[in-house]
This record gives structure tokens, sequence and C-alpha cells, in this order.
């Protein structure tokens, strides 16, 4: 069976209008094409990764699918409790056998299906989203038993797809909208748009690294690392912001570097063991909690901001110890009920 490459998303700040619009949640996992030939199952990143050796026991469920043929084109999560893990989900991408098998046990994956491309010799990418989706709900009956497989959801309605995209988090991070009128297009982004939602919160300026290249033969500062207090009061390292104009780095330098301190993080520290950890990222200089910032986010999992932020404001009006970890708890709907 021809490898299908995987349609893209166009990144946009609101959810589009109109009939020809179907709305569906922006799972927070690994895009996959999970292709089933016989006796074989494959799975493909959306970056053309083989994926397969990573998650056996999702091979496992499909081959007991009764269909000899067939793609789909969903995401991989990994469930925590009521809501999925991205780090958990990360973990399972390890060089040896033995840990991948026993991650495979300790933290099954879950295949969240949200396109049927090909159902025995038809080949489905050439049909539109509105056939393809009745075509995936009658599929899904195969798998109604499969604790491997679920259904995502998906609404014509404007109102409910901003509802999802206001309360996102804990395994979702906002809304596909797709047209439901014209065909798969591999590769393209024409007929599917993303939006995420992105929230703010008011950190500490625990620490900075110096830019890898100097400017005007200085050393100036390159990324600024941001802080939390937790409820007994140590500050702890949540993540960075790196989107600094050129035209401000030597003043920022400047002015960071009279508040330099032994140390500043109390809590969780920049760098320590990580196999995603270099040596520039162990290097980093400490800063008295002096300075807050307000930033925008779209993750935050595992104590951290899983992407790096944009300032949106100094807050010099706010004291260190009143930015805490208490305002990125937020009430979220339950993935789980987003599936079929």
């Amino acid at each position: 069976m021809p490898t299908i490459e995987p349609m893209e998303a166009r990144s946009v700040d609101a959810l589009p209008s109109g009939e020809q619009w179907r709305f569906e949640p922006k799972w927070d996992g690994f895009r996959c094409i999970l292709v089933r030939h016989g006796d074989t199952a494959a799975l493909r990143s959306k970056s053309g990764e083989d994926l397969t050796r990573y998650f056996s026991e999702l091979v496992e469920a499909a081959l007991k699918i009764k269909s000899q043929t067939f793609v789909l084109d969903g995401e991989i999560v990994v469930p925590d409790g009521n809501t999925f893990s991205f780090d958990a989900l990360l973990q399972r991408i390890h060089p040896a056998a033995s840990r991948v098998a026993r991650l495979a046990e300790e933290t099954p994956a879950l295949f969240i299906a949200f396109d049927l491309l090909a159902a025995g010799p038809a080949d489905l990418t050439g049909r539109r989203l509105a056939e393809r989706r009745v075509e995936l709900e009658r599929f899904a009956r195969l798998f109604k038993t499969n604790d491997s497989f679920r259904l995502s959801s998906i609404t014509a309605d404007r109102s409910k797809a901003m509802h999802w995209l206001k309360m996102a988090g804990g395994g979702f991070d906002g809304v596909i909208a797709k047209r439901f009128d014209v065909p798969y297009g591999p590769g393209t982004r024409d007929a599917m748009q993303k939006i995420k939602r992105y929230r703010s919160a008011d950190c500490v300026i625990g620490g900075f690294r110096y830019a890898e290249n100097k400017l005007n033969g200085r050393s100036v500062v390159g990324s600024l690392l941001l802080g939390l207090y937790d409820d007994d009061g140590l500050l702890h390292h949540v993540g960075f912001t790196s989107a600094i104009k050129t035209a401000e780095k030597a003043r920022l330098t400047d002015k960071l570097t009279a508040y330099i301190a032994e140390k500043s993080f109390t809590g969780r520290a920049p760098g320590g063991p990580s196999r995603w950890s270099t040596r520039r990222s162990a290097e980093w200089t400490p800063l008295k909690p002096r300075f807050v910032v307000e930033v925008s986010y779209d993750h935050f999992t595992g104590g951290r901001f899983r992407h790096g932020t944009r300032i949106l404001r100094w807050r010099p009006d706010k004291k260190a110890q009143q930015c805490t970890l208490d305002q990125l708890r937020q009430k979220i709907v339950s993935p789980a009920s987003l599936l079929s």
C-alpha cells in the first residue's frame, strides 16, 4: 500500500465561520498514519518517521481489528487519569528495546482516529470529508471493544467549538477546523486550520543565558529563565523566553547583570539530568528575584512551559512573591468526554 502524506493545518487566530466547516479537538500527542495490510501494521509520524517499534501495543491492537486493509489518520496519546500526558508520551521514544517494552505495559498508548483514508481496496482520499466521516464512523464499530482505539468527536456547532477552545488543556490544546466539502489534501494546508488557545502568566526572571553570538564584541542576553513559587515558597524554574529584540539586548544585559546572584531557584533549577539537555542548556546565570514579566504560553505540563514563551509586558507593579503556580491551575474539559 503506498505511503500517504498527512494533510497539514494552517495556523489561524480564530475559528472560521460557514456551513462548510466542521470542528474537532486538537489533540496534544503524536500525529500518526496507521496502515494495516494483512498481517502487518505500521505507524508513521507526520514527518515520516517510523514509530512502529515504540508502540507495539497499538500494532497488536490494530491487528485484532476485523479488517485486513485500512489506513487511519489520527493521534497517539498516553492517558494519565482523566487527562493525557505528553511527558509520558515523550518517554515512549527510547532507544532501548527493553525500556520500550516496559513502558508499553506501564504507560500504554491510545490511538484517537479522526479520519479514514482507505478501507479494503477503496482509496477514500479523493472523497469529501462528509463522506469519509460516515465511513469512519461505520469503521469505528470494528474497534468498539478495542481499548486501544477511540473515535474523535466532531461538530458543526461553532459555539460548541468555542467552548472547547476556551476550556482546552489536559490533553488537547485547541481546535481543528476542517472543510467538510473537499477531499483529503496530502501535504496541503488548504482544507484544515488549527486554532490554539494562548494564555498568560506573571513570572519571575530567575536567571538568563547569554546568546551564542556576541553583539558588537560583547556578550549579551539570549534568553530569560522564568520561575514561579509553590505553596512552600520555593522558586521553581518553569521555562524560558528568547524572543528578545536585538536593539534591546545590550540595555537589557546591563539591567540584569546588576542583579546577578549566587543562587536564585530554590526548587527545580534549569539544566539537570535529561536526555534533551546540552552543554549550553546547563550554563546559565542566576539573578535575584527582582523582575517580573507577563508572558504568553500555549502549554504548561509536567511543571513547565513546554515551548518558549513570549513577553507581553514587564510588571514593575508586581512583587516576585506574587508569581505563584496557582495562576496556572484551570478548569478544563476532560479529554475523555470528547471521545466516542
